[in-house]
């Protein structure tokens, strides 16, 4: 199981760390074109604006648009979850549109608000534990009708999933704890199995 882990900015290298421990082959992809060897896709945190320019320079928003037309999972946190949003505010700005949210940027506040939380979350039917560490986060302000929650911070989601599409307000890749990374590999590991 190949899954990669969008390169072009922001804090990929510990994504990729997270996947090594769940087991899974972690691909550091810089171009469009290595997409057609990796099962999954992780879209890390950074900053948005920066990623949407980089994704457009290089050519990768119609691949994105193929790799999750062809039901591949792909995993946004923070920025990466603003990049796959329906509609974004604070400012307004394109993104993908792959799963039905609305999301609020920055609606955390600045670095110094930052903070570090456990919660719950609901995966595959079972509540578990988990770390939750948010840097300059984005909230997620509306949840289609076909987009579930999967975690909550408060009375607001935090983790939510529509199909392959999975996202997070949070930053799972700067805790020790695997239980978010291996929830995607398994989402992965589901599609590889379908699709054989």
């Amino acid at each position: 199981m190949r899954i990669g882990v969008l390169a072009l900015q922001g804090d990929f290298a510990l994504h990729a760390k997270a996947l090594q421990r769940c087991g899974a082959d972690a691909v550091e992809v810089r171009k469009p074109e290595q997409l057609h060897d990796v099962d999954g896709l992780i879209i890390p945190g950074g900053e948005s604006t920066t990623l949407l320019k980089l994704m457009n320079e290089w050519g990768f928003v119609p691949a994105l648009e193929k790799f999750h037309a062809a039901g591949k999972p792909i995993f946004g946190t923070c920025a990466g979850l603003i990049v796959t949003a329906r509609d974004v505010i604070n400012p307004p700005q394109l993104s993908l549109g792959l799963i039905d949210v609305g999301v609020e940027r920055n609606a955390y506040g600045r670095q110094r608000e930052s903070f570090e939380t456990g919660g719950t979350a609901t995966l595959d039917g079972r509540r578990v534990p988990i770390e939750m560490v948010f840097i300059r986060a984005p909230r997620i302000r509306r949840v289609g009708p076909g987009v579930e929650t999967l975690a909550a911070h408060g009375d607001e989601p935090v983790m939510a999933r529509q199909g392959s599409v999975l996202v997070a307000t949070f930053h799972p890749e700067l805790t020790d704890d695997p239980t978010v990374h291996r929830y995607f590999c398994e989402m992965v590991k589901g599609r590889e199995a379908r699709s054989t």
